[in-house]
C-alpha cells in the first residue's frame, strides 16, 4: 500500500520518532515545522530506515540503546528520578547485556540474579525482541549509531509540559487527552496526517501518541535543544552510549 510521504525539505530538517508496536516499530517522521505533513508507516525491520524519503538526520526511539554488563543503568535511574511518582514507573529497568539472549523468561531472570542481585521485569522481558534488533541494528549499521537515540515518552512529555511529568496514566482517556492537548498545541495536524498514513495498519493509539513525543524529542536533538539524562553518558562495552535525550 501506497505511504504518505511528508514534503520535501532540507536535509537537515527531517526527523523521525520510533515506537515499539506489536513487534514492529511505529514511525513518525519528517519535519516538525510542518507537522501536518508529517508521514507515517510501520516498519518491520530497522534496516527499512533507509528506504524513508526524505531521510531522517536524527532518530527518537523509545527502547534502550547500550546495555550494561553487570548493573542497572544511570540513564535509567535519573529518568526515574526526574518523572518522580507515578510516571517514574514507567521507566523499567534495562536488562544487563547477558539477559538479552536469554531462551525465555525464567532464563533471563536467573542470569540477573546471578550477575546481579535482580530479577528482569517482565515489561522488560517483553521488549527484549525489540532490544535485541536494535542492538543488532547500531552494531552492524554505523553509519545509524550517530543518528539513532533513545528516548522516553514520559521524559519527552514531562518536558514538554515545562518539566511538570503527566498526571495521568496514558493508557486512561484523561491520560491520552493531557497528551494529545500538547501535540495538537504544538504539532498541529501531526496526529491526523500519521493516522491517514496508517489507515487500515494496525496499531494502538497510545503507541503513535508515543511515537509522535520521540518525534518531539528528536527534532530537539537535531538542533541541539534537547537534554541529556545522565549529562555525561557512559559508553557500554560495545560503545553505544547509554543516555536518554529529551
Amino acid at each position: 500500500m501506497a505511504q504518505h510521504q511528508p514534503r520535501q525539505d532540507p536535509a537537515d530538517s527531517i526527523v523521525a520518532g520510533l515506537d515499539g508496536c506489536r513487534g514492529r516499530w511505529l514511525c513518525v517522521w519528517g519535519n516538525a515545522a510542518e507537522p501536518d505533513q508529517v508521514g507515517a508507516l510501520l516498519l518491520g525491520d530497522l534496516r527499512e530506515l533507509d528506504t524513508l524519503v526524505p531521510g531522517p538526520v536524527v532518530v527518537g526511539a523509545d527502547i534502550p540503546i547500550g546495555l550494561s554488563d553487570t548493573e542497572p543503568r544511570d540513564c535509567d535511574r535519573a529518568a526515574r528520578a526526574a518523572l518522580g511518582r507515578p510516571r517514574g514507573s514507567s521507566v523499567f529497568p534495562a536488562p544487563i547485556r547477558c539477559m538479552v539472549d536469554a531462551a525465555d523468561y525464567p532464563e533471563a531472570c536467573a542470569i540477573g540474579r546471578a550477575t546481579t542481585g535482580r530479577a528482569l521485569s517482565r515489561q522488560a522481558w517483553n521488549i527484549v525482541p525489540l532490544i535485541r534488533a536494535m542492538d543488532r541494528f547500531l552494531r552492524e549499521q554505523p553509519q545509524w549509531a550517530e543518528r539513532v537515540h533513545e528516548v522516553h515518552p514520559e521524559v519527552s512529555f514531562m518536558l514538554w509540559n515545562g518539566g511538570t511529568a503527566m498526571t495521568h496514566n496514558k493508557k486512561r482517556a484523561a491520560g491520552e487527552q493531557e497528551r494529545v492537548a500538547l501535540i495538537e498545541r504544538d504539532l498541529p495536524g501531526t496526529l491526523d496526517a500519521a493516522r491517514r498514513a496508517l489507515t487500515g495498519q494496525r496499531y494502538a493509539r497510545d503507541d503513535l501518541v508515543d511515537a509522535v513525543a520521540a518525534f518531539w524529542s528528536a527534532a530537539r536533538i537535531a538542533h541541539d535543544q534537547a537534554i541529556a539524562m545522565p549529562e555525561e553518558p557512559q559508553r557500554d562495552a560495545c560503545r553505544l552510549p547509554m543516555v536518554i535525550r529529551a
